[in-house]
């Protein structure tokens, strides 16, 4: 007990050095008249967390030359919502105040829109102004959708290949872009680098922002951003991988770690369309974890995965982090939890309170088991959801408990693309099938070996789909009577071949759980 509130106390701490920028007032701006040289809008713009009635809008100033700003000088951006594409029906105006506590980064909470409504958006500073956005509002509670269509995606790694699958999401009609993690990699891997990082391995503050900005900066991305609303969630890249709450793979001091965590968590709000939780003046909730309503059609809920999962089972004492592990005593351990218990509470009843026709349940990893003979039992991937064996029957059994029909999980991470039927015994075709998976693979980042994703095949018959050699997201549409994944592909390294062609297509009927092919 004593150790977890130590570790409780360390995670605040840190957790409110990366709100503190949020957290106190900015400085006047200056009213002398500004001319740019360069565009301070070069990382773009984008629009996240779509409601009925309202949408975050984000962009960040990028200084070529921080000595035009005077000591403790903050900037007034224009942020203007207009709802025509040719941006003569102005319907929202206001002026926001940013400066270098917090990365120059603009967000903007507009409330008061209309549901179901295209909106158009922009940014101006003194003689600056941004690329022109597009974002939608939810539809109203009580309406009676008949479509939603969402991009899942997830894992860009910057070095291994071109933001192709971002370029056709751009030109795609949707609702909303659906990531689920490894927005940024911390890492490199020079074997299979097309292009590359600038700078060294992020874990300052200022590090991770030039790794935001490279990223940002790319055509591709920005396209995507600006043509959709996104909804986010992060995984273990967007601070370093394999992490699990306040451990990393180095065993590195919790309160040493949790500074680079809260740097790295900052960072990330400073470059993304999101709130950072319902009390944004509580250092103790940074929460990224949230339910979003389409309708009488589907409740969406986005769990986080990373920030407050007990470390991985059975890690190896000098190199910690997700590895294979068999006769793991500590996997059948029922305190372990993926999600951090008060999440596990807080989806359990909102989930078995749903009345909407489709559950979708958006996490960062897959949930289906791809564990492979050993030589004495199986072996488990202990970073999946094969690692919390009994997090996943607590997850599952909310489901049986509550009778719900219709529960579709959707995930990313393993740079994959799974469907798979999701039993409370995996591969026990005595054990009723009870929700559905659709897991997208990477946008750019490798996947396994052809040897690997094949014995992953042969060892599991629940999968139905399984294939680790393609990049690309999946376009997920949801209607009345089913819910359709096609997964849109490429070879890779992506931006090898011109566009993407679909893989595979499955769907989950109304009423009946477990995908089927098209």
């Amino acid at each position: 007990m004593q150790r977890r509130k130590f570790n409780q106390h360390l995670q605040h701490s840190a957790i409110a050095l990366a709100l503190s920028p949020w957290l106190t007032a900015v400085a006047a701006p200056s009213n002398k008249p500004r001319h740019w040289q360069n565009n301070p809008f070069a990382l773009g713009v984008a629009s996240g967390r779509p409601r009925a009635d309202s949408v975050v809008l984000w962009t960040r100033l990028v200084l070529a030359d921080e000595d035009l700003l005077l000591a403790g000088e903050s900037l007034a951006v224009t942020v203007e919502v207009f709802a025509d594409s040719k941006l003569r029906r102005r319907v929202y105006q206001t002026e926001v105040r940013t400066d270098a506590s917090r990365g120059h980064s603009v967000h903007v909470h507009v409330r008061h829109l209309q549901p179901s409504t295209d909106y158009w958006y922009r940014f101006s500073q003194s003689d600056a102004q941004s690329a022109v956005g597009h974002t939608r509002t939810a539809p109203a509670l009580n309406a009676d959708v008949r479509v939603l269509r969402i991009a899942l995606s997830s894992c860009q790694h910057y070095e291994q290949g071109q933001y192709i699958a971002h370029a056709e999401i751009a030109n795609q009609s949707l609702d909303f872009v659906l990531f689920m993690g490894d927005y940024i990699y911390e890492s490199s891997n020079p074997q299979y680098a097309i292009r590359k990082h600038s700078g060294e391995e992020p874990k300052t503050l200022a590090q991770y922002r030039e790794r935001y900005e490279q990223y940002k900066r790319d055509p591709m991305l920005q396209a995507a951003h600006a043509a959709h609303p996104w909804v986010m969630m992060w995984d273990d890249h967007e601070v370093v991988n394999d992490y699990a709450n306040d451990q990393d793979r180095q065993y590195t001091d919790p309160q040493q770690f949790l500074l680079r965590r809260a740097a790295a968590y900052q960072a990330y709000f400073e470059h993304q369309p999101v709130l950072l939780g319902p009390d944004p003046q509580s250092p103790a909730n940074m929460r990224l974890y949230d339910q979003l309503s389409w309708g009488k059609l589907a409740d969406v809920w986005t769990l986080d995965c990373r920030q407050y999962r007990s470390a991985q089972a059975c890690r190896d004492p000098v190199r910690g982090g997700a590895r294979p592990v068999m006769q793991c005593d500590e996997l059948n351990d029922v305190s372990r939890t993926m999600l951090g218990l008060e999440q596990e509470r807080w989806l359990s009843k909102s989930l078995s309170a749903s009345k909407r026709q489709w559950k979708l349940v958006a996490q960062a990893t897959q949930i289906s088991s791809t564990s492979v003979p050993a030589p004495v039992g199986r072996s488990y991937w202990n970073d999946a959801w094969d690692g919390y064996p009994e997090a996943r029957k607590r997850l599952l059994q909310t489901v049986v408990d509550a009778k719900l029909n219709n529960v579709v999980t959707l995930g990313g991470d393993v740079h994959c693309n799974v469907a798979a039927p999701l039993r409370m015994e995996p591969n026990n075709p005595q054990s009723p099938i009870v929700a559905s998976e659709f897991v997208t693979t990477s946008i750019t980042s490798r996947g396994l070996g052809d040897k690997a994703a094949a014995l992953i095949r042969e060892s599991n018959p629940d999968l139905l789909h399984y294939r680790s050699d393609e990049r690309g997201y999946s376009l997920i549409t949801v209607t009345p009577q089913e819910v359709r994944c096609d997964f849109r592909t490429t070879k890779f390294p992506a931006g090898s071949e011109a566009g993407l062609k679909t893989q595979a297509s499955y769907v989950v009927k109304n009423g009946k759980a477990g995908p089927q092919p098209v």
